[in-house]
């Protein structure tokens, strides 16, 4: 199994140029079943979620070509409307094949997800919007069932904003009969991506990206050529890697505008933040100051920070509280952060960080993807050497991120197979 070995304390300084939103390329490749025709996806990221989702896709009887960061996909004719187990268990994304299955194919069977053991991330308010556009559920021996002639729309209120069950009822109401309405809808940027993709295929959806999302169903959708947009949480987590280093990092090919909670936190922290068009600059001039934190929906402070977050407030002054609303075990990080030195103490949903003068450099385990990243920032500024151990959660999410470290003076490989392997990316 792979390995990420740190060796800590080197000042990060130069470029990084920021891949394609794994979180949007998910949704957009699960949606080119809703239609025929071929869909050209650019800017894809290679890394292992995008890799199962094109896996999932092929099953089903689509056709995909990926090479480099471009996927060529066709759907003119699926052999398959179920998502097995074995795949869906590795990736809780898979579930989002189930809305476009069900509205353009009439039926789907989807394992119930899968993906990080972050909390519990309950398909229902997916499945309750179903049934109110006349899908018929059921669940049997660990499989989703729907089914439908032909979805009608309806006034969905979803109880929570869910990015995943937004996405899902959003596709599904492409093809349906009349008119959908999704209030209270999560209003990430990733869901505006999917839009974008669906409307050049023909959909018609209005208000994406906020709370009210109105959906004109329509009888089929043509392929379309498609750019994702940069990740966001990639972008974050290496400006993140710069502060914790001190260091001078430029990341480019990203959307400050999508990202304006965390360089907020960063600025609070002592940060100076420069942006641009389509760059960010992060310096350091003085000593990291602590700042308090509270996960929320976009565009609140995303809970996909907050690992990364924890990490840069171990080297802050004074303390600083970090609450997490969105998933209620995203603290597993913090037992390996004690190893490395770090003063934190988990008060239910909240951690106190009290900011000490360095980390030291220990063997660690990555519990999810994030805590992966989390580990990482803080192993780049502790003295010493830092082993992160279950590195396939990092390379679910992370597009050659011992690579992209490299090239701005992180001292970063990848062991494999007890041997260092500079190079190797999964997928």
């Amino acid at each position: 199994m792979d390995e990420i070995i740190i060796t800590g304390g080197e000042r990060l300084k130069g470029e990084v140029r920021i891949s394609g939103a794994k979180n949007s390329a998910l949704p957009i490749l699960a949606s080119t079943i809703l239609g025929g025709g071929e869909c050209v996806i650019t800017n894809v990221p290679r890394v292992v979620d995008v890799l199962t989702m094109g896996k999932l896709l092929g099953m089903l009887g689509a056709s995909v070509s990926h090479e480099d960061n471009r996927a060529v996909i066709r759907a003119d004719v699926i052999h398959s409307t179920e998502a097995p187990y074995d795949l869906v268990k590795t990736m809780r994304a898979s579930v989002l094949v189930l809305g476009p299955l069900v509205a353009r194919w009439g039926e789907a069977k989807v394992s119930l997800p899968g993906g990080c053991a972050i909390g519990s991330r309950p398909v229902n308010l997916h499945l309750a919007g179903l049934a109110k556009l006349g899908a018929d559920i059921s669940i049997e021996h660990g499989y989703i069932t729907a089914k439908a002639k032909r979805l009608k729309g309806a006034r969905i209120y979803c109880d929570t904003p869910t990015v995943t069950g937004t996405e899902n009822l959003m596709m599904a109401a492409c093809l349906a009969e009349g008119t959908t309405v999704l209030e209270n809808a999560a209003k990430e940027p990733e869901i505006g991506d999917l839009a974008d993709f669906l409307t050049k295929r023909g959909a018609r959806i209005a208000g994406a990206g906020t709370d009210v999302i109105a959906i004109e169903g329509v009888r089929e959708l043509k392929g379309a050529d498609h750019e994702v947009i940069p990740d966001r949480i990639e972008a974050g987590t290496y400006l993140a890697a710069a502060a914790m280093t001190r260091g001078d990092v430029t990341i480019t090919h990203c959307r400050p505008g999508h990202m304006e909670a965390v360089l907020m936190k960063l600025r609070e922290a002592g940060a100076e933040v420069q942006e641009d068009k389509d760059r960010i600059r992060l310096t350091v001039p003085s000593k990291l100051k602590g700042t308090d934190a509270k996960t929320l929906p976009f565009p609140g402070f995303p809970t996909d920070m907050q690992a990364q977050m924890v990490a840069l407030m171990t080297l802050a002054e004074g303390t600083s509280v970090i609450t997490e609303t969105v998933f209620e075990s995203r603290f597993m990080h913090v037992e390996e952060l004690w190893r490395m030195g770090a003063d934190i103490r988990i008060e239910g949903n909240r951690v106190v960080v009290t900011g000490r003068q360095g980390l030291t450099g220990a063997p660690v385990m990555a519990s999810d993807l994030r805590a992966s990243a989390g580990l990482i920032v803080a192993g780049l500024a502790a003295e010493g050497v830092t082993e992160v151990q279950r590195v396939y959660h990092l390379d679910r999410g992370y597009e050659r991120i011992e690579e992209k470290l490299r090239a701005v003076g992180g001292l970063v490989e990848r062991r494999k197979g007890g041997k260092a392997a500079s190079g190797a990316q999964a997928g």
